[in-house]
C-alpha cells in the first residue's frame, strides 16, 4: 500500500503548531494551536498521511490530571500550556505549520501514563 508523503517530518514528543479547523462540533478543539505528536516514530517516519496528536491550550485548569497535563513554555512555545488528553485525534500531515518545541522523556512518559489512566 502506498501513502501520500509527509509534508513535514514530525517525531513523537514534539510540539507543532497545527491548523485544526474546521471543527465539526462545539466541544471539539479547533483553531491554529499547538499539538503534541502522540504517534510512534515508526509510523511518523513512514509515508502514512495522518498523525495522531493531542492539542494544547493556554486556558489552564489546575489539578485536572489525568485529563490534562501542564507543561511549561519552552523554545517557540511562548506560554505555559495544558495538554488536553481527552481530545486525541488524527490530523492530515498538511495541517502542520511550524515546529515549536519538544517534551523531555519524563514529560512524555507522564503523558502516556495519564492517557492510559483515562482509557483503562
Amino acid at each position: 500500500m502506498t501513502w501520500m508523503a509527509h509534508s513535514v517530518m514530525v517525531s513523537k514528543g514534539q510540539i507543532w503548531l497545527a491548523n485544526l479547523n474546521p471543527i465539526k462540533k462545539n466541544n471539539e478543539v479547533g483553531k491554529v494551536r499547538p499539538v503534541l505528536i502522540f504517534q510512534n516514530d515508526g509510523l511518523n517516519e513512514s509515508d502514512y498521511p495522518t498523525t495522531i496528536v493531542l492539542p494544547l491550550t493556554t486556558h489552564l485548569v489546575d489539578e485536572a490530571q489525568p485529563i490534562r497535563m501542564r507543561i511549561t513554555k519552552r523554545e517557540k512555545l511562548t506560554h505555559d500550556s495544558d495538554i488536553i488528553l481527552t481530545q486525541i485525534r488524527a490530523i492530515d500531515n498538511t495541517r502542520f505549520v511550524e515546529y515549536l518545541g519538544c517534551l523531555n522523556e519524563e514529560e512524555y512518559k507522564s503523558v502516556k501514563q495519564n492517557f492510559l489512566e483515562i482509557i483503562e
